[in-house]
This record gives structure tokens, C-alpha cells and sequence, in this order.
């Protein structure tokens, strides 16, 4: 074993849950379910870190209002950016002087950084790390799995069909890879009127549910449009973070809390399994 497989071994057996979000294509709000995950859980009092692993179009940062660049203590370990008391933030954007530069990196450059962002990280003792993946089934969801074995994966999709075809496609990936599959989140699914509080299926619904179903996996939840997701994720802040009524800060509260159960009794079900 190398050393830094050690230091990978000793980073992740301090942290309880390791949550991977992905989705099969871009487009689907990925980052903004992982963003608000992470915040409400640390909320809830959780111990929580987020690490960014898109390399080419990190969005993490401007969705938290983080700017900066990362720094690094006497030991040489990095330390990562701290959103509040409860929730740190590593992601490929704090290493950029420039934060416009765009990182022409191949496979290998970037299997090297992702192990580097939880071999060389003082992430500490952590209950959550949810982990940002790029969309589609490349070089960054495959280095993932490799280092972080017992990842949990949620799956983001809309509700039609265009993106339900690539998340089929992200299932049979993460099969393949024997990845553990905690469940599919359905995204933009209905818009609730901000004046009548009425719903109308602006892009279908339930298709995440259908496919859940579908292939036996749990769904985790639905997450309306809501406009003040889009003025929140502007202003740096996530929706589940703001005063006030938000039908998209209600459900994403409710898939955090969803997702905390649903990760112990599936840590404890593989538990049972290996023994």
C-alpha cells in the first residue's frame, strides 16, 4: 500500500457516510441538490464536508458564495474552505488563481487530484461527505468509486424522458461498478406557482419515481421548481437556507432527512452481509 493510500484509508475511516451524487446528464440541478444537501444536513448539526470533483465546470463555490484559494497548515495538509461551523468545502475552483482559467486535463491529471482532494484534505471527523460528481459515467464518477468503495450514490434526473434515458445508462454504470445505489432524487419535478401556489408539470412528473420502481431502488424524493432556488443559488446562498416559504426548501429539508435514514439502514444492511 502506498502512502497515499494510507493516508485515503485513514481520511475516509473518520467519516460515517459518504454520499456520491451524480447524474446522467448536465442540465438536472445536480450540484444544486448536492449543495443543499450538504447545507441542510450540517443544519440539522451534522458534521459535513463537500468536495466539488467536477474538474472542468466546478459550480460549488458560486452556489455558496465561497471565493478564494484554498490554504494549506504546517503539515502540508490543504484545509478546506469553511461555509459555516458545521459544513467544509474543497473544491477544484479554490486551487485556480484565475477562476475564468479552464483546466485542460486528461484522465490520468484528473484520477490524480480526486485522490489528492481526500488523500491531502484535513476533512477531520465528518458524519456526511457529499461528494459533486461531473454528469455522465467518465474518468471522475469511476476514480470515485475506486477510492471511496463504500460510497452511497444518488442518482439526479428531470422528470422526461431525454434524461431518464441517461440515468438508465448511470444505473447500469454504477451495477457494473458495483457501486452501492442509495436511490434516485427527481428534480425540477412541477413548478408551484409563486402567486397561486398552484402546480403545473412543466416538465412532466414522476418519471424518477416510475424508474425507481422500475429497477427496485429507493426514491428519495421530488424537488419542485421553485423561483427562489434560482434567486438563492445567485446570491450564493442555499434555498434551504433562506427565511421564509419555499416549496423547494421544504422538500430538499425532507430529502436530507430521507437520505440520514436511508444511509444508516443501508450502512447497516451491508454490515450485516459482510459478516
Amino acid at each position: 500500500m502506498s502512502i497515499q493510500d494510507e493516508l485515503i484509508s485513514t481520511t475516509l475511516s473518520k467519516i460515517k457516510y459518504k454520499i456520491f451524487v451524480m447524474s446522467g446528464k448536465g442540465g438536472v440541478g445536480k450540484s444544486s441538490v448536492a449543495v443543499n444537501l450538504a447545507a441542510a444536513l450540517a443544519a440539522k448539526g451534522r458534521k459535513v464536508g463537500l468536495l466539488d470533483v467536477d474538474i472542468h465546470g466546478p459550480s460549488v463555490p458560486h452556489l455558496l458564495g465561497i471565493k478564494g484559494l484554498l490554504d494549506a497548515d504546517r503539515g502540508k495538509m490543504v484545509k478546506p474552505k469553511m461555509y459555516n461551523d458545521n459544513l467544509a468545502v474543497v473544491s477544484m475552483e479554490s486551487l485556480l488563481q484565475d477562476p475564468d482559467q479552464a483546466v485542460l486535463w486528461r484522465g490520468p491529471m484528473k484520477t490524480t487530484a480526486i485522490r489528492q482532494f481526500v488523500a491531502d484534505v484535513a476533512w477531520g471527523e465528518l458524519d456526511f461527505l457529499i461528494i459533486d460528481s461531473p454528469p455522465g459515467t467518465g474518468d471522475e464518477p469511476m476514480t470515485v468509486l475506486k477510492t471511496i468503495p463504500d460510497a452511497l450514490c444518488v442518482v439526479v434526473t428531470t422528470p422526461q424522458e431525454i434524461s431518464l434515458a441517461d440515468v438508465r445508462k448511470s444505473i447500469n454504470f454504477l451495477q457494473y461498478a458495483k457501486a452501492n445505489i442509495l436511490g434516485i432524487v427527481e428534480n425540477m419535478s412541477g413548478l408551484i406557482c409563486p402567486h397561486c401556489q398552484g402546480e403545473v408539470s412543466l416538465f412532466k412528473k414522476g418519471g424518477g419515481r416510475d424508474l425507481a420502481d422500475k429497477y427496485g431502488l429507493s426514491f428519495l424524493g421530488a424537488i419542485p421548481l421553485d423561483p427562489a432556488s434560482v434567486v438563492a443559488g445567485d446570491l450564493g446562498r442555499p434555498v434551504v437556507l433562506i427565511d421564509g416559504p419555499s416549496p423547494a426548501k421544504d422538500a430538499l429539508k425532507a430529502l436530507a432527512d430521507t437520505v440520514e435514514e436511508t444511509a444508516i439502514n443501508s450502512l447497516e444492511a451491508l454490515a450485516t452481509v459482510h459478516k
